[in-house]
């Protein structure tokens, strides 16, 4: 999806159901073809690489 399409008032409802549909079928085809133990192991790779980060400072100003 193109960035900021979704707010885009130009987007007819069409569009967006139809992007919503595509997403909808990719997950329930992921969920079905994965089992749990690799979700377990993507989720924990996921953790473990958002844990080595280094953290992000946000200042007030920037927000």
């Amino acid at each position: 999806m193109e960035e900021g399409k979704e707010n885009n008032p130009q987007t007819s409802d069409k569009e967006r159901t139809a992007n919503e549909q595509y997403y909808v079928e990719e997950a329930s085809k992921f969920i079905q073809e994965t089992s749990l133990e690799k979700m377990h192991e993507i989720a924990e790779a996921a953790r473990l690489k958002k844990l080595m980060e280094p953290p992000k400072w946000v200042f007030p100003e920037d927000s």
